[in-house]
């Protein structure tokens, strides 16, 4: 049986979720990193380093974005079931969060100075949708996922040829963003139309431009 948390549990854990998010390696994957020993980089050039920095941080900013994002859902969903996917999708995008904070750190660079306001952003948007119901909120999971599987395809092309860890890595969060997607239709979400996405799309541009140096 689960155990009902009160409401000082709920903030307790409403705030290790916070920190865990926006604190650099203090997020815990509850699986090993893609980039296992035996997978070893080709020399890079110090541009080809800073720039491979540049996508890990952009990567490792849309997954604070996605915790803020089901972290905001979860507080407003109606569904219990609904909740609970909520949850175990977190799960593995923490997974994603301390997989892309490693790797940036054996790039010798950081995580983003901008992550506090684009996981405020991205809660807000999460509450909303979670609060108008839980179709729209599957719906924006859904439309949210493919999005960043688009992200990760053209990173996975777009990194340096030496960078295999930060491929391996993607390689791996794209399947899981595919799953995720995939169990927000089936649980009943909303195929957001054209121009819905179109404007996701522009935020989501706002989001990689100033990332990637910031």
């Amino acid at each position: 049986m689960n155990r009902h948390l009160s409401r000082t549990d709920n903030l307790i854990h409403q705030f290790d979720t916070v920190l865990r998010s926006l604190v650099p390696h203090a997020a815990q994957a509850s699986r090993p990193s893609p980039a296992t020993a035996d997978v070893q980089d080709a020399p890079m050039s110090e541009e080809e380093r800073r720039h491979a920095a540049g996508l890990m941080r952009i990567n490792h900013t849309g997954e604070v974005c996605a915790q803020a994002l089901y972290q905001g859902q979860g507080l407003t969903a109606k569904l219990p079931e609904v909740r609970g996917q909520m949850e175990e999708a977190a799960q593995e995008e923490i997974d994603h969060l301390a997989w892309c904070d490693e790797r940036l750190e054996e790039l010798h660079d950081r995580t983003s100075v901008l992550n506090p306001l684009f996981y405020a952003a991205s809660f807000g948007i999460g509450a909303v949708a979670g609060a108008v119901g839980d179709r729209v909120s599957l719906g924006f999971v859904a439309a949210t996922e493919e999005q960043v599987g688009r992200h990760l395809e053209d990173h996975l092309v777009r990194l340096p040829p030496g960078d295999q860890r930060s491929r391996a890595v993607l390689r791996q969060m794209a399947i899981d963003e595919a799953h995720h997607a995939q169990l927000a239709l089936e649980a009943g979400g909303a195929r957001f139309p054209v121009p819905v996405k179109f404007g996701m799309k522009l935020m989501s541009k706002v989001m990689t431009t100033s990332v990637y140096r910031l």
